[in-house]
């Protein structure tokens, strides 16, 4: 009996393994992203982050941990992470993005904001930001947002829904009719 519970036990466990595995999103670098968006064309999605913050943290955890979130992120974008204020050299519209104001001994606190960020206007963290799949930006979200926040606009630029919402009462429309889908 004892060992039949163990046996049990063990499988349980491998099979925590496995979900939390799937639920991982595949990230990669905007240079990445950009690289493959000319095989194959497909939205961006960047999570825009600092060392030091605390909502980014949250954000990693509990929304982009989520395993709805991070299936429907991997089959459907190209997830960037990107530090705000890291010294990553980006290649984006023929034009280099860097951080020279960069200062290694303030790894993993306040440093000087990114090129690629300024450009980007982000203007707190996290940002979500979202590029279509020619690498035009979107739009950025600025802030926290959990799996239920975030749905409607994951799925509103995944499928270019966006494009046809050119009014407020064509957003106010869609938000009332949105049914979201992903689990608490």
């Amino acid at each position: 009996m004892k060992k039949i519970l163990f046996i049990a036990l063990i499988m349980v466990g491998f099979a925590v393994q496995a979900q939390e595995t799937e639920s991982k999103i595949n990230w990669m670098t905007m240079n990445e992203a950009l690289a493959a968006q000319k095989e194959t064309p497909k939205n961006i999605i960047m999570d825009a982050y600092t060392d030091w913050c605390g909502p980014c943290k949250m954000l990693d955890k509990n929304t982009f941990g989520h395993p709805q979130v991070a299936q429907f992120i991997n089959e459907n974008y190209y997830p960037v992470k990107f530090n705000a204020e890291g010294q990553e050299e980006i290649k984006y519209k023929d034009e280099v993005f860097a951080n020279p104001e960069y200062k290694p001994e303030l790894k993993g606190k306040r440093n000087s904001p990114h090129e690629f960020a300024r450009a980007l206007q982000i203007s707190g963290y996290p940002s979500i930001v979202f590029f279509d799949e020619n690498g035009d930006l979107i739009a950025p979200l600025t802030g926290y947002r959990t799996p239920a926040q975030i749905e409607i606009f994951l799925k509103i630029f995944a499928k270019d829904e966006y494009k046809k919402l050119t009014t407020e009462k064509a957003w106010n429309e869609y938000n009332e009719n949105f049914e979201p889908t992903f689990s608490k």
